[in-house]
């Protein structure tokens, strides 16, 4: 038997058993063939990862699940952004310090804006892109960024672009601004991972692209970064445990139920 014919028997038996037991099967994931602990899997290394969908499907097929990249992709659109909406609704209460910093993307030549909100902790608060960075899109910003939010303001902390006064006076006019050298570099730093995968993507294909991925690997960062630095060995792994077993829980899957 070839190794490619064996793996094709192992999905075929997977996914027969999958389906024979509709009654178990979650209706989030009502109309895929493949098992709901796949699906998840494989938008957790999407995600997680510096990898791209080929990388994930050959990462599948060395576990002996053969799946194509565009079953992946779709997955990762259909799922991630459920999975990030549900993390969202589970997130505790941020800090009271926030730091916004916007970042240049190159979209078919033409510049977009990716705004951002971190917390003290480096915690992504909430991400919006945008066509401009005028004082009228950071308006939209702080409008977005503070739907929902019920924490009281201490302080902002932005770079010196003027926008970011412009909308806080109509936003925030209460909240101190700070603006000083260097206060904002926790905002600035935060961009890193996006930058990462943006050169990993060959860059955004458009701006809806942009935000519909930045939206679902800002909240994933959230779950699975919780500061390695400042963490030790044992720690680090127990906050792990846990992060995994709440993905369970939002996947509704059991994907990491031997590691948690």
């Amino acid at each position: 038997m070839s190794p490619s014919t064996g793996i094709v028997k192992t999905l075929a038996v997977w996914s027969d058993a999958a389906m024979s037991q509709p009654s178990t099967r979650p209706a989030l994931y009502k109309g895929f063939r493949f098992p709901p602990t796949i699906i998840s899997r494989c938008v957790w290394l999407y995600y997680r990862f510096g990898v791209s969908l080929r990388d994930v499907s050959e990462l599948m097929l060395a576990r002996g699940v053969e799946v194509s990249h565009e079953a992946i992709r779709l997955w990762t659109q259909r799922f991630g952004t459920e999975y990030a909406r549900r993390l969202r609704r589970t997130r505790g209460a941020c800090s009271n310090v926030w730091h916004l910093d916007e970042l240049c993307l190159m979209i078919k030549g033409k510049r977009g804006w990716l705004w951002r909100a971190v917390d003290d902790a480096g915690e992504v608060l909430d991400i919006l892109v945008q066509r401009h960075r005028s004082a009228r899109a950071a308006t939209r910003f702080f409008r977005k960024l503070l739907k929902g939010l019920r924490m009281v303001r201490r302080a902002i902390a932005t770079d010196r672009l003027a926008s970011y006064a412009a909308a806080r006076a109509v936003m925030l006019r209460t909240v101190p601004h700070l603006r000083h050298r260097r206060q904002n570099n926790r905002a600035e730093n935060s961009h890193q991972p996006v930058r990462q995968r943006e050169r990993r993507l060959q860059r955004f294909k458009s701006l809806r692209h942009a935000a519909r991925f930045c939206s679902v690997f800002s909240t994933v960062c959230n779950q699975f970064r919780p500061g390695r630095h400042a963490l030790a060995a044992p720690n680090y792994r127990t906050v792990m445990r846990r992060r995994w077993r709440e993905w369970d829980v939002v996947s509704e899957t059991t994907a990491f139920a031997s590691a948690a």
